[in-house]
């Protein structure tokens, strides 16, 4: 799976760790408040990835006034007789704020496909457009960064198992994530197409290896970091592990099975 394991990592190691990541978080925020910049983090992967706990920990110390997090639901009958991205534009971030997408337009290259909840015709419309609408964005002054957080067959399985013994996290459980584990060869051929055909030089993916939950956020902090500009930056610390958070180059080897 081209994946070798990693030791570890103890609790308080993590959280010493995180803690550092998230004062140099807090540094970048300081620096788009006053310089008026616009941030959107993207955050797609499989079901149970560990999207949430992901966003968390970026946003955990963060002014929740020039943050946000965005989690559409499924769209309205007005919204889905509209143009597909709009809905999305209303939650672009404003001058000097961070948004987080959990999820995104991406729904349609993904589970929308896989469920059939698409026809074919507007997947393609979608696979066609996607770069552009990104291009324009990032021409407009919005830092555009995404995500994909992968994890194995195997270790989805005991995520959702584990959700549907613990009471809190019943509202975790959906009928898609039901379906999760049956379409897994589905979801994989959609995510494939679409880490190729969306993955431009000036908007790649990052791919975040994501069965260790403590390696996978640190790494993808970091890595985030990594790519903007901002006063106090500590680069010793923002040095992430290639093994786990790297830019989509089309090696499908890389990618859990």
């Amino acid at each position: 799976m081209g994946n070798k394991e990693k030791g570890k990592l103890d609790q308080t190691s993590y959280e010493s760790q995180l803690h550092s990541l998230q004062i140099q978080l807090v540094k970048l925020q300081n620096s788009l408040i006053s310089k008026g910049d616009q941030i959107l983090v993207i955050l797609e992967g499989r079901d149970t990835a560990g999207k949430d706990g992901s966003i968390k920990a970026i946003n955990e110390h963060l002014s929740p006034r020039e943050t946000r997090i965005v989690a559409l639901g499924k769209p309205s009958d007005t919204e889905n007789a509209e143009w597909y991205f709009q809905r999305y534009v209303a939650e672009l971030p404003k001058k000097g704020e961070v948004v987080l997408f959990n999820r995104s337009w991406y729904n349609r290259a993904g589970v929308e496909r896989v469920m059939n909840f698409c026809t074919k015709s507007q997947y393609e419309n979608f696979i066609e457009t996607v770069n552009d609408f990104e291009s324009i964005l990032m021409r407009s002054g919005v830092t555009l960064i995404k995500y994909y957080l992968d994890i194995s067959k195997k270790e989805q399985a005991l995520r959702l198992k584990a959700r549907e013994v613990d009471p809190l996290k019943q509202w975790k459980i959906s009928p898609i994530d039901q379906q999760a584990q049956k379409k897994w060869d589905a979801y994989s051929k959609c995510r494939n197409e679409m880490l190729d055909k969306t993955s431009p030089k000036g908007a790649p993916w990052t791919i975040v290896r994501a069965n260790d939950k403590k390696l996978a956020h640190l790494n993808l902090i970091r890595d985030m970091l990594s790519r903007i500009d901002y006063p106090g930056k500590d680069k010793d610390l923002l040095k992430a592990d290639k093994e786990i958070a790297f830019k989509w180059d089309g090696n499908l080897s890389k990618l859990e099975k």
